[in-house]
């Protein structure tokens, strides 16, 4: 514990120097500072992973005050031994020269040019480790690691001090507290980055980047429930992805060996967070399985692949109207097999977009296939349309494990009430869990916001209900397909609530003491009303007009 609150002080500082740096340029709250501040970090670490990699292998390498110059000695060599180092590392850790090094920046920082030398060195670490770090798009292309990071800078005069400092802050850092001491433990970096990060820009209820956060209770929740038992070789699969931390809560739970990434969302914003959420979570080898594209319209891996886990928070609501008429052709018609939203008359950006991402993940389950899926929770009570065929094919084939109706406001970026949908193709039409936790949380207040927040303990009791299928009053029922046919396919807990009155059992003769008792107060009552009536008619005789 110590040790996390070191590093998530340490991590802060270092993020808070980076912030100060864009400040003092006069990009501060610019659109490109949260680019900056991330490709720098993303930089920082892999130096730090990249030392620690190479002294593991070469120890002899491993004093920190002399490891630049010992390893420019070794990569001068003209033996092959450099070379033979870098095929030796993971395939999760970049592939570096000296001269990329922090270190070798840091002494060279008074050169002519120093701009470019730095833009230079982030394109060729780019270039060089492309095969691993680059994140492809629906049509093959791949997108580069780093930016060209002085070119957000306007002032050409400025552009060597700029980059200067943001060199003179990573050097610093390394001396103060490196990364290295947390590369042996299984620590999600990226947690406190991007909660501590994004806050600056998460205003107005959520903001540009409230979409690719889900909140951790949720993640470890979905996680917990979704993993039983030991998991190898298994296939996940997000198809609106955001920054990833469902399916890192869901590889953590499995096991980063044991599973393969592979994810699809439209957003390239998107795509790179969940790049550096990979990195930082050692699942590397997944990156390319990153893929740009729209997964309704384009759709990578459709025809491609299926899946053992899926979880997904779609977006709710979304404006697809430009690209809707595309998917009602008989190329979609098995995938979305309840239909698609209509486009309304008003406010085209409310259109259900969620109802076919729901689809498409039923359609993306291999056989023995397990999913959740954040949705409204309107959808699970609707009573008529592409929502009640959902569950009603849910309900038929046997695939609903069960759901979990969440507090309102655990989501910051939104007040909608939420629902997780667990879908089991091997779950059969027995024993189906639903579970009202509305009620559990805590309100905490979050600037202007407020934000519901569940105790570990309420985790675990929504975890260990739900999984061991137990009723438990006021807070879930385990029930049967024909019970949910019988109400009209609603997935609501509270409909199979049974209404309980509290009684005790009492004597003949303490139940007439108790009648009695009644009789007397009623009749005392009466007495008083009769009274107040004669004294309003005694008023009303005494009214003049004048």
């Amino acid at each position: 514990m110590t040790h996390d609150i070191t590093y998530t002080t340490k991590t802060k500082q270092l993020i808070d120097s980076l912030k100060s740096v864009c400040a003092n340029y006069g990009l501060g709250n610019d659109g490109n500072e949260f680019k900056i501040i991330t490709q720098v970090f993303l930089y920082k670490f892999l130096n730090d992973k990249f030392r620690f990699e190479v002294k593991r292998l070469k120890p002899e390498l491993a004093d920190n005050k002399e490891f630049y110059q010992n390893l420019k000695n070794l990569y001068e060599k003209e033996d092959g031994q450099y070379e033979l180092l870098m095929d030796l590392l993971d395939e999760n850790v970049p592939q570096l020269k000296p001269h990329q090094l922090i270190s070798h920046l840091y002494n060279n920082q008074n050169s002519e040019d120093f701009a470019k030398t730095f833009d230079d060195t982030l394109r060729d670490i780019s270039t060089e480790n492309a095969s691993v770090f680059s994140i492809k798009s629906f049509s093959g292309a791949k997108d580069k690691l780093f930016d060209e990071l002085s070119n957000y800078i306007t002032d050409s005069s400025q552009k060597d001090d700029f980059c200067k400092a943001l060199i003179n802050k990573l050097f610093e850092f390394s001396f103060e507290e490196s990364f290295e001491d947390y590369f042996t433990e299984k620590y999600d970096f990226f947690k406190d980055i991007f909660e501590y990060l994004v806050k600056d820009y998460n205003s107005d209820s959520g903001g540009k980047y409230a979409e690719y956060y889900t909140p951790n209770a949720v993640a470890r929740i979905i996680a917990d429930i979704l993993v039983q038992g030991d998991v190898k070789k298994v296939r996940c699969y997000d198809p609106s992805v955001g920054s990833g931390s469902l399916l890192m809560s869901l590889a953590h739970n499995i096991g980063e060996d044991r599973c393969t990434i592979y994810s699809e969302d439209i957003s390239q914003k998107s795509s790179t967070m969940l790049r550096l959420n990979l990195i930082l979570n050692n699942l590397t080898h997944s990156i390319p399985n990153v893929i740009k594209t729209n997964t309704i319209a384009q759709p990578y891996y459709l025809e491609k692949q299926k899946f053992d886990y899926i979880v997904s928070n779609p977006p709710f609501k979304l404006d697809f109207s430009d690209f809707r008429e595309d998917l009602d052709t008989d190329r979609f018609k098995e995938r979305f097999f309840a239909g698609i939203p209509n486009v309304p008359k008003a406010k085209k950006e409310s259109m259900a977009i969620y109802l076919l991402f729901i689809q498409h993940i039923m359609h993306s389950l291999n056989d023995t296939g397990k999913a959740a899926i954040v949705v409204p929770t309107g959808f699970i009570t609707a009573q008529s349309g592409i929502e009640k065929k959902i569950r009603e094919r849910l309900i038929d084939n046997g695939w609903l494990r069960g759901v979990v109706s969440m507090p309102s406001n655990i989501f910051a970026s939104t007040g909608t009430n939420v629902s997780v949908i667990f879908i089991d193709k091997q779950a059969g039409q027995e024993k189906i869990v639903l579970m009202d936790a509305s009620k559990l949380g805590e309100t905490v207040k979050e600037g202007k916001n407020q934000r519901t927040v569940l105790t570990k303990g309420e985790e675990e009791k929504i975890v260990n209900t739900f999984s061991n299928k137990e009723a438990v009053l006021d807070l879930s029922v385990v029930v049967n397909a024909d019970e949910i046919k019988s109400k009209n396919y609603s997935f609501s807990a509270g409909q199979y609530f049974e209404v309980k009155i509290e009684y005790v059992d009492i004597t003949a003769e303490e139940f007439a003491n108790k009648m009695e008792g009644f009789e007397v107060k009623l009749d005392a009552l009466f007495k008083e009303g009769n009274k107040l009536d004669a004294e309003i008619q005694k008023q009303l005789k005494g009214l003049k007009y004048e």
